[in-house]
């Protein structure tokens, strides 16, 4: 075994003895994963399949990112992206989590803009603490930027699942069954005076047959605006605990749970490897 795979191998032993409770999770998940795999390609339920392989990638990219980036992910943090991932993919899509259980997607929104807002809070907190970068932003600012980031990306998203719904005639934005709809459209006189139907009770197709839905299926709209809500939510308690946590100069334990920070020595290390790359290869060059 060569020197660099001795140090490796030792590297990835390690890294498992220091986070024994993200590689458990990590690895009942893929396993999980793998075996519902399986049984759809046996079912030839190849949109299924596409969802296991999906989550199968995503679940790399936290170990992705702090290799690759010396990012180092708190494990509390790390063990609910892999839960997350698990929970929107398998549980949401495969298992009808989200038809069955009404509340699966508002967890999963309130969620998001959590940790969205953690994301944010630590790209910005990274940028604070470097030296070398000109970015100071007081508590305040720091953690409204964060809120602002995670709202952006929720919104971002809203446009991802309209753009899937419009064009590849999806239901991402989930319909809602109303009983009462107000609008201009419904003024004969066209005089932009609203109009308001209500005691909806059953919708009636042009050959007169009934939808059985019990009320009127509205476009999406308010599930897209109860998803916004709930991010917002999301956003707005970790803005808080991050404004805490800067501060209080990051000693807040709780807050530390959820954010980011730079492995300075291992991105020194880094750097420090490319610039004699990049030496002995213009060295080369010159002979």
């Amino acid at each position: 075994m060569r020197k660099s795979e001795r140090i490796h191998s030792k590297s990835l032993a390690s890294q498992i003895r220091e986070h024994k409770a993200v590689f458990l999770v990590y690895v009942l998940l893929r396993l999980s994963v793998v075996l519902i795999l399986i049984a759809q390609v046996f079912n030839r339920s190849w949109e299924n399949v596409f969802y296991c392989v999906l989550t199968l990638v995503l679940m790399t990219l936290p170990s992705f990112i702090e290799n690759n980036w010396h990012i180092d992910i708190p494990d509390t943090l790390e063990i609910i992206v892999l839960l997350f991932i698990y929970a929107a993919e398998i549980l949401g899509e495969l298992s009808a989590y989200y038809v069955n259980f009404p509340f699966w997607d508002t967890m999963l929104h309130t969620t998001t803009g959590f940790l969205a807002a953690a994301v944010g809070f630590s790209l910005c907190d990274i940028f604070n603490r470097n030296e070398k970068i000109k970015f100071t932003l007081s508590p305040f600012f720091l953690a409204f930027v964060a809120f602002c980031f995670s709202m952006t990306v929720a919104v971002f998203w809203e446009f991802i699942e309209f753009g899937f719904d419009m064009t590849m005639g999806l239901d991402m934005q989930k319909d809602t069954v109303v009983h009462s709809i107000s609008s201009v459209d419904l003024d004969p006189l066209h005089s932009n005076n609203i109009v308001t139907i209500s005691g909806i009770t059953e919708v009636y197709l042009q050959d007169g047959t009934p939808l059985g839905v019990g009320g009127y299926l509205d476009i999406g709209i308010i599930d897209t605006m109860k998803d916004l809500f709930v991010n917002f939510i999301g956003a707005l308690v970790f803005s808080f605990i991050g404004y805490f946590y800067t501060k209080n100069r990051g000693e807040g334990r709780f807050a530390r749970l959820f954010i980011p920070t730079v492995k300075y020595k291992e991105a020194l290390e880094a750097k420090k490897a490319r610039q004699e790359r990049k030496a002995l290869r213009k060295a080369r060059k010159e002979e």
